[in-house]
């Protein structure tokens, strides 16, 4: 049926008695069509004949959801492309090829889970802050300023800055293997064109030898009892707490004092030397029958998911407030630095990947030989 449809015909508009739908052709617009159902919705739509003669149906929208003036003014839009050879049903159903940000995070997953060791940090990471924002989104929606404002309201939340930072760095990720794989849509990576806000993640804390004595009191009388063996350890060892949690006793060899760990965070087996005092702790860790680790949860015989509990208290016990397990890492460098090895040795013990990794512990070496002046010019002052 043909009309001159205006806003108060197509509200009085209604479907014919009978039918499951009746059409009302605007005598203006060629094409441009109200379909009213006979479940009472109504909808515009733009009818035209393709390159090759068929026959399309673009829908422009629902009654309810835009005015008719809208309306008209789109379907004019996409009458002018149909004339100028165009095919906006092909334009539309190109953009739908285009997938959505929760399809490439998916991808991004899968590849991940076979080879990522932190796999379970990007997961979450993923789960909780990138997803529920771009998860809906086509990739080709999410642009360098929306991702710029959304960091921006990350850190206005109070994210701490490096979480930030890894929300960008896996955003990007995704984009990179989009594009490696040939994704539609994935050739433009929309972090690219953020600008990095400086990280000052060089908050380092180094127990002293009185710290470390009211730590190892603290954890002593921990209600995890392995909480002792575990902190003693990172202590005399200079590794990495999941590394040591998921230690087994085969890997550990006490008549080469030396420690096994099949893959550290650089991907590759290390040793790392046991000191007589770590021998002792191990040799002093209880054995639970056919249990392999070396500090296994006592309740469940399988690695500790954490240890935050009993380590919060224990700090508090030994006023060490804001200490944190990796603190201990760095303490271990700094003991050993403060006893004259040099950088070298510290950094193949704590199995750095690169020279530059050890210079942070550099200023202690200076302070050994600031010592080492300063006990001299004493000896001469004296003589």
């Amino acid at each position: 049926m043909k009309a001159r449809l205006d806003q108060t015909y197509v509200t009085l508009a209604y479907c014919a008695p009978g039918r499951a739908k009746t059409d009302y052709y605007d005598e203006t617009v060629t094409g441009f069509v109200l379909e009213c159902r006979s479940t009472g919705g109504k909808t515009y739509y733009l009818r035209y004949a393709d390159a090759a003669g068929r026959q399309r149906q673009f829908k422009i929208g629902k009654v309810d959801d835009l005015t008719f003036a809208a309306a008209k003014k789109r379907a004019q839009q996409l009458r002018s492309e149909v004339v100028m050879g165009g095919d906006p049903g092909a334009a539309k159903a190109d953009a739908k090829a285009i997938p959505l940000y929760r399809e490439l995070a998916a991808m991004h997953l899968a590849d991940a889970k076979l080879h990522l060791k932190s796999y379970t940090t990007l997961e979450a990471c993923m789960r909780n802050h990138i997803l529920p924002k771009w998860g809906k989104v086509r990739i080709t929606e999410i642009t360098p300023r929306g991702v710029s404002l959304w960091l921006a309201e990350k850190r206005a939340a109070g994210s701490a800055p490096a979480t930030v930072e890894k929300m960008r760095v896996i955003l990007g990720r995704s984009f990179v293997l989009g594009a490696r794989w040939e994704i539609m849509g994935a050739d433009k990576n929309p972090t690219r064109g953020v600008v990095r806000k400086p990280l000052n993640n060089n908050r380092e804390r180094f127990l002293s030898q009185e710290e470390s004595s009211r730590l190892r009191e603290a954890v002593a009388v921990s209600n995890n009892t392995q909480l002792r063996h575990i902190v003693g350890l990172l202590l005399l060892t200079g590794a990495r707490l999941r590394e040591l949690l998921d230690a087994k006793w085969s890997d550990v060899n006490v008549e080469r004092k030396s420690w096994l760990i099949p893959t550290s965070k650089t991907g590759k087996p290390r040793h790392v030397p046991l000191s007589s005092a770590a021998l002792a702790v191990i040799a002093d860790l209880p054995r639970f029958d056919d249990v392999p680790l070396l500090v296994p949860n006592p309740a469940t015989g399988l690695p500790f998911v954490s240890i935050k509990h009993g380590w919060q208290r224990a700090i508090r016990v030994a006023r060490l407030p804001g200490l944190r397990i990796h603190d201990l890492r760095h303490s271990a460098a700094s003991f050993m630095v403060n006893s004259g090895v040099d950088l070298f040795a510290v950094g193949k013990v704590l199995g750095h990947a690169s020279y530059q990794s050890t210079q942070r512990y550099a200023h202690l070496a200076n302070d050994t030989l600031l010592a080492a002046v300063e006990a001299g010019a004493a000896k001469q002052a004296a003589a």
